[in-house]
């Protein structure tokens, strides 16, 4: 019986790690996920705009989404054949949703929140907040390899 033998693919490459909710715990979320992501070889494009999504959405979590006592959870998912990275961060303020798709901030928005979730929503090919069934939310944030410049 000649049959051809279909190739698989490449499983995705997962992390969780839970963090302390505190600036040491937002840098810490940082730091292991580029660790992380070079140890699968993800190419430097995307790495490097991970590192800075990854950096703002923990920030955000520990200053607006954790009480005191409460953690950060951080997951990555890499799916190598698609080139695409989910980032997800987890907190226990389920209440408090970031604002919709922010766009381009106004001069003011750093007396009102700062243009971090501008720089997100630059950086992802799209990002959400969903309720968390345990409680709290997940910000989640989709990443793609962008085509090099010509």
């Amino acid at each position: 019986m000649d049959r051809a033998i279909r190739q698989l693919a490449a499983p995705a490459r997962t992390f969780a790690h839970m963090l302390s909710s505190t600036p040491r715990g937002a840098r810490l979320a940082r730091l292991l996920a580029m660790v992380e992501l070079r140890s699968w070889d993800v190419p430097q494009d995307l790495t490097e705009r991970a590192e800075l999504v990854v950096a703002e959405l923990a920030a955000n979590a520990v200053l607006h989404g954790s009480p005191p006592g409460h953690r950060v959870r951080l997951v990555l998912v890499y799916d190598p054949p698609a080139r695409r990275l989910r980032v997800e961060v987890i907190d226990a303020r389920g209440d408090l949703a970031p604002p919709p798709h922010a766009t381009a901030a106004e001069p003011d928005a750093l007396t009102t929140g700062g243009r971090g979730l501008s720089l997100v929503t630059a950086l992802v090919d799209h990002w959400d907040a969903v309720p968390h069934p345990h409680g709290g939310k997940t910000v989640r944030a989709v990443l793609s390899e962008r085509a090099p410049r010509t």
